[in-house]
C-alpha cells in the first residue's frame, strides 16, 4: 500500500527538544556535496522553524536520521546528508542514478514502512516522512508518543494531518522549506545552489515554452475512476513551468479522482503517466489502449505519452527534474510548439 498523499486522505498513498529538519529541496543534476561529520558544521545556537502549525527545535544536526518515504530520503541525499542517515524506507519508484552510491551505503530498514521493531533498532535520534500516514498506530507511532520516547519527527509541511497548516503548493514554499532544513543541518550554501539551479531551470522552461497551445492530461492511477493531477499540485507547477494546460486545473487540490467521459470531453493533446512501483506507466498505456472507448482518444492514437517518475510529480526535490523531463517530451512530440 502506497503512503496516504496530502491531497488525498483516502488514498494509500510534522518543550525544547532536538527536532528533525528535512524538507523537499530542488533537484541537482550534480552529485550532493560530501557530508560533514555530524554537529560539525551546526551553529552553536539552536535553530527554530514553524512546522505544520508547531515550532520546531534543532539543537544540533541531526546524528540518526531514518527517512520514511522517498520524498524524504531523497532530499537528504541531494543535501550530501547520508552519513548522518542511520535507515530509509519506502521507496515508489527507483533512486536517480545520481544518488544511487549514496543511497545504497544507508540501511533500508524496510522496502515499504518498518514496524516499530524494525525502527528503534535503527536507534534514530530524529524521523522524517513526506506524508502524515506515517506517524500512526500501525507504523512509527504518533508524534507525541515519538516525542516522549525521546524521538522528535518532522513531516513535509505539504503533508502535514492538518490541511488547514499545509504549505500552500508553490516553487517557493519548496524553496522555502529548503532553506530551513539546510539552515538545522548546518549547510545554507548548498540550500542556495540548488535553488539558484532551479530557478535557472524555471526559466528555461519558460524560454522554450514546449507545452504552448497543449492540452495535457496527468494521469496517475486507477481504471474505474482516473486519479488525475488537479489545479493545485505538482503538475499543475510543471504544467504552468512548460506553458501548457492542464485539463483538470479547475479542479480543487493537487489530485483528484475524475471520469472517463470528462477524459474524452477533455480531449487531451498529450497525456502525461506518472510511473511508480503500484502502478506503472506502461500499464497506464495498455489500459488506455485496450479500452474501447479510451482508445479513440486522439492522444492515444497517436501515443503521445509522456512518462514521469513518481517521485518527480510531488512538491519537492525532483519536482524541477519532473519539469525537464515534461519540457523535453513535449517538445519531441510537437517540435514546432
Amino acid at each position: 500500500m502506497r503512503p496516504v498523499r496530502p491531497t488525498s486522505p483516502a488514498r494509500a498513498g510534522r518543550a525544547t527538544a532536538a527536532f528533525l529538519l528535512v524538507g523537499l529541496l530542488g533537484a541537482c543534476t550534480s552529485a550532493p556535496a560530501p557530508d560533514a561529520p555530524a554537529g560539525a558544521t551546526g551553529s552553536a545556537a539552536p535553530v527554530s522553524v514553524e512546522n505544520c502549525g508547531t515550532t520546531v527545535t534543532v539543537a544540533a544536526p541531526p546524528a540518526r536520521l531514518v527517512t520514511l518515504n522517498q520524498g524524504a530520503t531523497e532530499v537528504a541525499l541531494a543535501l550530501g546528508l547520508q552519513s548522518r542517515m542511520a535507515g530509509t524506507a519506502y521507496l515508489d519508484d527507483a533512486v536517480p542514478e545520481k544518488w544511487k552510491t549514496a543511497y545504497d551505503s544507508v540501511p533500508v530498514l524496510s522496502k515499504k514502512y518498518p514496524t516499530k521493531e524494525q525502527l528503534l533498532s535503527a536507534r534514530p535520534d530524529f524521523l522524517y516522512a513526506s506524508y502524515a500516514s506515517a506517524f500512526t498506530d500501525k507504523v512509527a507511532g504518533t508524534r507525541e508518543e515519538l516525542l516522549g520516547q525521546g524521538i522528535p519527527s518532522y513531516v513535509s509541511p505539504f503533508g502535514c494531518s492538518d490541511k488547514s497548516k499545509a504549505a500552500p503548493t508553490t516553487w517557493q514554499s519548496v524553496w522555502g522549506e529548503l532553506n530551513d532544513v539546510a539552515k538545522a543541518f548546518g549547510v545554507p550554501d548548498r540550500a542556495a545552489a540548488i535553488q539558484q539551479q532551479q530557478e535557472q531551470q524555471l526559466a528555461g522552461f519558460k524560454a522554450k515554452a514546449a507545452g504552448k497551445d497543449l492540452k495535457v492530461l496527468w494521469y496517475d492511477s486507477d481504471t474505474k475512476t482516473p486519479f488525475v493531477g488537479a489545479g493545485h499540485g505538482g503538475p499543475q507547477l510543471v504544467l504552468d513551468a512548460v506553458g501548457a494546460r492542464n485539463v483538470f486545473a479547475d479542479l480543487p487540490g493537487g489530485w483528484q479522482n475524475t471520469s472517463w467521459e470528462k477524459v474524452v470531453a477533455a480531449d487531451p493533446d498529450v497525456i502525461v503517466l506518472a510511473d511508480a512501483g503500484w502502478d506503472t506507466a506502461q500499464s497506464k498505456i495498455e489500459y488506455l489502449q485496450n479500452d474501447p472507448v479510451m482508445s479513440r482518444l486522439g492522444a492515444v492514437q497517436r501515443k503521445a505519452f509522456v512518462v514521469v517518475p513518481f517521485s518527480e510529480s510531488t512538491p519537492g526535490v525532483l519536482l524541477a527534474d519532473g519539469g525537464a523531463r515534461v519540457s523535453d517530451g513535449l517538445g519531441r512530440l510537437h517540435p514546432g510548439s
